[in-house]
């Protein structure tokens, strides 16, 4: 299979270079805290989400992907190096505005990959890997020409006295308080401070339809990163989407979200480029549960963001490449870790000597093939080499070694989501047929069963070799948090955070 792969992967190379065809694009879009079911081309019945729609139906949908962590820095970290969350050290949780560490310079990014090919990269939106001491961890230190965004959650301020939604409708909820208001930056400089929500999305198109205008007016191959606010609590949305959905405030935030996606095509389509650029679409963690209709849908999956249920981590993920990518249905594994090597395949780039956790996803995207991916690792929020992965995905079947509720999926009746459901550790593992119950309702028994034995046997043997290979990077998040280290576009001003204004 790895032959066979190779073979097609320089085919392709070949092809593009000897037809004389510039070298490709690619568009990298992540949601925010969106569910399984929070797609019409997932099934939602009130979504409007036409122009996600359009790249479903014309490009490839996955229904068995994944992300590598329930919450937002982990798994944002992984996207970009193709290496679990717990080899850079980003865990335990998320990165705040104080946060002293990030993702480590010596981790190597996909625009860093791409960059000594001649590529122009971008990044608009939620960074989420730090900021650091004089932005050191920011995105045009890893590898990344221009950025323009809030570099962590845009919850992470006060925000009762921001508007969300048009003409002056406060932001549903309280927020963090006692930390300085939301900077919209561009690169390392603060340009709005506190952000202006009803125009942001308005500026991230803006953003990077100049940059695809400007790339390809020089001739140069582009790598643009979209890591979407959307649909983050709390959810805002300006006047050209407010109100327009069937399905509230979330609706709304949703299809501004989708907008943008729509504009990113116009201007490929306008520039001559998008037949020449794959995009690839996919989120972050499943929904925030405890906001109830707020919060996101998991769709049939059990539980959301916080727990490593099915709900927590598996992800809508489209691929559309309009010549190269025939529509269609996969339901083949595959893993935001696979993103890294899958592009650089394309690219012709050079991968990090590094230990990697992705592979290409080259022969599902083009011929809808099998994965080369045999395994999905779960890591809860707060991995350690004590407990280990909590559960681990081999073909079909799941097992659970670990279950744990967890406060982001509250309010559901399943009472195994709920924060109060502590850790319970399961022998032989929790395991279930992911293709006949996605809703992880019904363990299956090992009892009689001398198949499912030998399963749990040989997914007992998968877990110890890919532990044994696990080295745990140094905790960046556990470094803590300095209050001087928060962006604040008048650094010596006081009294702060209140101070911290401008724009």
């Amino acid at each position: 299979m790895g032959h066979f792969l190779y073979l097609t992967t320089l085919l392709y190379l070949l092809v593009t270079s000897c037809s004389g065809s510039p070298p490709s694009n690619f568009i990298l879009l992540f949601a925010d805290d969106m569910g399984f079911g929070d797609l019409g081309c997932y099934g939602h019945p009130t979504s409007l989400t036409p122009n996600l729609d359009r790249l479903a139906a014309d490009g490839l949908r996955f229904t068995d992907f994944y992300s590598t962590s329930p919450v937002c820095s982990p798994s944002r970290a992984s996207l970009l190096t193709g290496r679990y969350q717990t080899r850079s050290g980003v865990y335990p949780g998320v990165f705040y505005p104080g946060s002293r560490g990030g993702l480590p310079l010596n981790e190597t990014t996909i625009a860093e990959v791409l960059k000594p090919l001649g590529y122009a990269t971008a990044a608009m939106g939620k960074w989420h890997l730090g900021v650091g001491e004089n932005g050191m961890y920011l995105p045009t230190r890893q590898g990344f020409d221009h950025y323009l965004g809030v570099p962590y959650s845009h919850d992470m301020g006060p925000c009762q006295n921001l508007t969300c939604f048009p003409p002056d409708v406060k932001c549903f909820g309280h927020c963090d308080v006692g930390v300085v208001t939301i900077p919209l930056m561009h690169n390392d400089v603060i340009k709005q401070q506190p952000v202006d929500f009803l125009d942001l999305e308005r500026a991230y198109s803006d953003f990077a339809t100049d940059f695809i205008t400007q790339s390809t007016r020089k001739k140069q191959p582009f790598f643009l990163y979209y890591p979407s606010h959307h649909t983050h609590y709390p959810q805002y949305a300006g006047p050209a989407a407010a109100g327009r959905s069937r399905r509230g405030p979330f609706g709304d935030a949703l299809l501004e979200f989708d907008s943008t996606v729509g504009n990113l095509l116009s201007a490929l389509e306008q520039t001559g480029v998008l037949n020449n650029t794959l995009i690839l679409f996919t989120a972050d963690n499943g929904p925030e549960l405890m906001r109830m209709s707020r919060g996101g849908n998991a769709g049939p999956l059990k539980c959301g963001k916080g727990t490593t249920y099915e709900g927590g981590m598996r992800e809508p993920a489209i691929a559309y490449w309009p010549g190269t990518i025939t529509p269609g249905v996969t339901h083949e594994l595959a893993s935001t870790l696979d993103v890294m090597p899958t592009i650089a395949g394309l690219a012709g780039a050079k991968l990090p000597m590094v230990q990697l956790d992705g592979v290409d996803m080259m022969d599902i995207l083009v011929n809808h093939g099998p994965s080369k991916r045999e395994a999905m690792m779960f890591y809860p929020t707060d991995p350690n080499e004590k407990y280990g992965l909590f559960a681990l995905r081999l073909g079909k079947y799941k097992a659970h070694f670990y279950t744990r509720g967890a406060g982001h999926s509250e309010t559901t009746p399943d009472q195994d989501c709920h924060i109060i459901s502590f850790l319970k550790p399961h022998d032989p593992p929790l395991l279930f047929d992911l293709e006949s119950d996605p809703s992880e309702n019904y363990p299956l028994s090992p009892l009689g069963r001398p198949d499912l034995q030998a399963l749990l046997q040989r997914i007992g043997a998968v877990k110890e070799q890919f532990e044994a290979s696990m080295e745990f990077g140094e905790s960046q998040i556990g470094k803590g948090s300095d209050p001087d280290l928060e962006p604040c576009c008048t650094p010596h001003c006081t009294p702060k955070p209140s101070c911290c204004q401008c724009g």
